[in-house]
C-alpha cells in the first residue's frame, strides 16, 4: 500500500469515528420558556382604567358640577361648555348627593385637567362626560348577569314582613302584589298563607339591582293554590293561571296598594262622627295622608269635586254597568271627562268631609245600585288564544323543569 492510499484510508476511518461519537453525545437539555400571559385590561365604563389616573368620590350636599370639577383644575368655561353640550343626554341638575363619581386623568400628567368625569346614576346606569378637543356626554350601562332564583315564604303578619323574614327586599312583594292584584285581597291575607316564587334577578358585579321577571308563582291563600305563569302573547307579557285564563280581572281588588280595611260595607253601622246608626255602603281603607289612590279599572271621570260630607271625591264610570267612587281625598288628581286607565293615580288619601282620620271610602255601583265589591265575581280578561295554547303548555313544562332543578326550598327559606 503506497503512502497516498494509506492517507485516504486513515482519513475515512477518522471521519467515521467522528460521526459515531456525535451520535452517542447526550441530548442537550432544553431550558423551558415560561409563557407570559397578558394582564387583562381593567375595563369599566367602556374605558381601560389602567391607562389613567383614577380618583373616586361621592357627591356631597350642595355640590354642583362646577364645584366638583373645579377641584380637578377644570376651568369654568370648560364646565359651561360641557353642561350645555350634555343637555340632550343628561341634565346635570339631576346630580344627587350620595352618588358616586370617578375622575380619569392622563397617567403622566399630575396637574392636568381630567379627560373624563363619570357620574353613576344608579347601580346600572352611568354618564360619561368627556373633556378633550370637544366636550360632550354619553350614557352607558354596566354589564349585567341574570340569575334564576326561587324563594318560599309563609305569612304571619304581612307580605312585606314575610319577604323580610327570608332576606328579600320589598321589590318582590310589590311584584307579587301587582300579579295577584285581581285575585288576592292583600288587606285580608291570613296567617299561614304561603308562596313559592321563581324569578329572574339582575346582578351587577355580583350585587342585585332588582327583579327582572317573575316566571312563576304559587300563592296559597285561604287554602287555595293560585298559580301564575308568565307568558308573552301578541307581544305582551302577562300572567295566566294553570288553565290559561288571565289573572287580570275587570277591576282591582282595592284602590290602594297596601293598607288595611277600617270599615266594611254595611247596611247598618254606627257613624263615628254623626254618633248614630247609618248605612255605610262602601269599604274604608285606612292609610297615611298622601297615599296614592288608584282607579280600579278603565273608565271616564264623571265627578271630581268637593262636598261637605264626601270631602274631595272622584267618581268614575267604567261602562254601562259599573261605577266607582273614592271619597275624603286630600287632593284630586283628575278632572271631569278624563279617560283613566286601571292603576292610574286619581287622587291622594286624606280626611276631608265627614272623616275622623285619613282613609279612602271606596264605593262600588252595579246597575245603579251600591254593592259590596268584595263579594262581586268578575270574569277574567283575555285568556290564552287557541293558537297559543301549545306554546303555553311548553312554557309551563319548562317552568316546572326549572323549579325541579332548582329544588324549591321548604317554606320560609330562600334558595339561590
Amino acid at each position: 500500500m503506497n503512502k497516498i492510499t494509506l492517507f485516504f484510508v486513515l482519513a475515512l476511518i477518522h471521519l467515521a469515528s467522528c460521526q459515531n461519537s456525535q451520535k452517542t453525545l447526550p441530548p442537550v437539555a432544553q431550558t423551558p420558556v415560561d409563557t407570559v400571559k397578558a394582564k387583562p385590561a381593567n375595563i369599566r365604563f367602556g374605558l381601560d382604567l389602567d391607562t389613567y389616573q383614577v380618583q373616586q368620590g361621592e357627591i356631597q350636599k350642595n355640590e354642583f358640577m362646577a364645584s366638583i370639577l373645579g377641584r380637578y383644575n377644570v376651568d369654568y368655561t370648560t364646565v359651561d361648555e360641557l353642561v350645555r353640550n350634555s343637555l340632550d343626554t343628561f341634565d346635570v341638575r339631576s346630580i344627587r348627593p350620595g352618588k358616586k363619581f370617578w375622575v380619569l386623568s392622563d397617567s403622566d400628567s399630575a396637574n392636568a385637567p381630567p379627560n373624563f368625569f363619570i357620574y353613576e346614576k344608579d347601580k346600572l346606569e352611568y354618564v360619561v362626560f368627556c373633556m378633550g378637543d370637544s366636550c360632550y356626554a354619553y350614557t352607558g350601562q354596566h354589564p349585567t348577569e341574570v340569575v334564576t332564583r326561587t324563594v318560599s315564604g309563609v305569612i304571619n303578619s304581612s307580605l312585606y314582613q314575610a319577604m323580610d323574614d327570608i332576606g328579600m327586599g320589598p321589590a318582590l312583594a310589590l311584584e307579587l302584589a301587582e300579579i295577584y292584584a285581581w285575585t288576592v285581597d292583600f288587606y285580608r291575607i291570613q296567617k299561614g298563607d304561603h308562596f313559592n316564587v321563581l324569578f329572574e334577578e339582575q346582578l351587577v358585579d355580583g350585587e342585585s339591582i332588582g327583579i327582572k321577571n317573575i316566571l312563576y308563582a304559587d300563592f296559597n291563600h285561604s287554602g287555595e293554590s293560585l298559580q301564575s305563569y308568565f307568558f308573552v302573547q301578541d307581544g305582551i307579557g302577562d300572567y295566566f293561571d294553570e288553565t290559561g285564563n288571565s289573572l287580570k280581572k275587570a277591576f282591582l281588588k282595592a284602590p290602594l296598594k297596601f293598607s288595611r280595611i277600617s270599615s266594611h260595607y254595611s247596611k247598618k253601622r254606627f257613624h263615628p262622627v254623626l254618633k248614630r246608626n247609618k248605612a255605610h255602603l262602601g269599604t274604608d281603607y285606612a292609610a297615611p295622608s298622601g297615599t296614592p289612590i288608584l282607579a280600579v279599572g278603565d273608565g271616564v271621570v264623571s265627578h271630581s269635586q268637593y262636598k261637605s260630607n264626601n270631602g274631595n271625591y272622584v267618581k268614575i264610570r267604567h261602562n254601562s254597568t259599573y261605577e266607582t267612587q273614592y271619597l275624603h281625598m286630600s287632593k284630586r288628581a283628575c278632572k271631569v271627562g278624563d279617560h283613566v286607565r286601571q292603576g292610574d293615580v286619581i287622587g291622594y288619601v286624606g280626611s276631608t268631609g265627614l272623616a275622623t282620620g285619613p282613609h279612602v271610602c271606596f264605593r262600588f255601583w252595579k246597575n245603579g245600585q251600591q254593592v259590596d265589591h268584595l263579594k262581586e265575581k268578575f270574569p277574567p280578561s283575555i285568556p290564552i288564544h287557541e293558537e297559543n295554547k301549545a306554546a303555553f303548555e311548553t312554557t309551563k313544562s319548562h317552568v316546572r323543569s326549572m323549579t325541579d332543578s332548582l329544588q324549591v326550598n321548604p317554606v320560609g327559606s330562600p334558595n339561590i
